[in-house]
């Protein structure tokens, strides 16, 4: 299945996508979110779309976030070499893990607004995992039985905030909008291998990251076992798995985003996504 939720910002209605046609689950009663992984919800879903008539929604409606609130986005750093020497730093060698505020999520093609005092906002095309059940202390051979589907994220960077403030990299990285997740959410059976995925990114139409997951330093089931040593991942977390070359940090000189600026950028069966730069403005 393709999970989607969409309408308003804060007010989002369930949905799904076949055929690439959207519609309306919110006759099912439930959000995408903890509970519902928890509660077996993809199955009980499927159960529901397959005996209901749903009622289609139009494509002009936004699309926000496909699923609720995660209570932590997990973020794997420098999980591709390419990305790792561009910006001068040695491959790890073990994952580096740092938490994105869920504060930052927003729909797909929301507008991501650039810090009050930022000059130094980037971005990141990554491929995220949606964890299904509770993890803790998971084994790597059984790593993939905890994915409930796969994501397209945008982990927005403000490379100052991250690397000249000092102290952790978190602070760079959960600015409001910096998360831009989706259009959809696909169950594993939409995705034949996520470590052989194409994901790219492009600026002002200009493409500046184009990549492939078979470049993982840390694969996916090793990524949900190392990060479920140090925390338990709940269901409807998410874990974005890194970002290959291409960033504007990497650049010579460097390349950073500026209102009026426009990011595009997808995953290989994970669709696609758009993103207008606007200045800093008080909610």
């Amino acid at each position: 299945m393709k999970l989607i939720r969409f309408g308003e910002a804060g007010k989002e209605k369930t949905g799904i996508i076949v055929n690439d046609k959207r519609y309306d689950t919110s006759a099912f009663g439930e959000d995408y979110n903890e509970q519902f992984f928890e509660t077996d919800g993809l199955n009980r879903l499927a159960d529901f779309v397959d005996s209901t008539l749903l009622p289609e929604v139009d494509n002009d409606i936004r699309l926000g976030c496909p699923f609720g609130r995660p209570s932590k986005i997990v973020c794997i750093g420098l999980n591709y070499v390419d990305h790792a020497r561009e910006t001068n730093a040695t491959p790890p060698p073990e994952p580096v893990i740092f938490l994105k505020s869920t504060t930052a999520i927003v729909g797909p093609n929301d507008d991501i607004m650039i810090p009050r005092d930022s000059v130094k906002t980037d971005w990141e095309v990554e491929l995220a995992v949606v964890i299904g059940k509770k993890a803790s202390y998971v084994n790597e051979e059984d790593a993939m039985d905890y994915a409930a589907g796969y994501v397209l994220h945008n982990d927005v960077s403000e490379r100052e905030f991250q690397l000249e403030r000092s102290g952790t990299w978190d602070k760079g990285k959960g600015c409001d909008t910096f998360a831009p997740i989706g259009p959809f959410m696909a169950t594993p059976d939409e995705i034949s291998d996520p470590h052989n995925l194409r994901l790219w990114l492009k600026l002002n139409g200009k493409t500046m990251q184009d990549g492939n997951t078979a470049n993982f330093i840390f694969n996916i089931p090793f990524v949900i076992a190392y990060t479920s040593q140090y925390m338990t991942l709940l269901p409807g977390d998410i874990i974005s798995t890194g970002t290959p070359a291409g960033v504007g940090l990497g650049m010579k000189p460097n390349l950073y985003l500026k209102p009026g600026d426009v990011i595009e950028l997808g995953i290989d069966g994970l669709g696609s996504a758009k993103q207008n730069l606007i200045p800093y403005a008080e909610n």
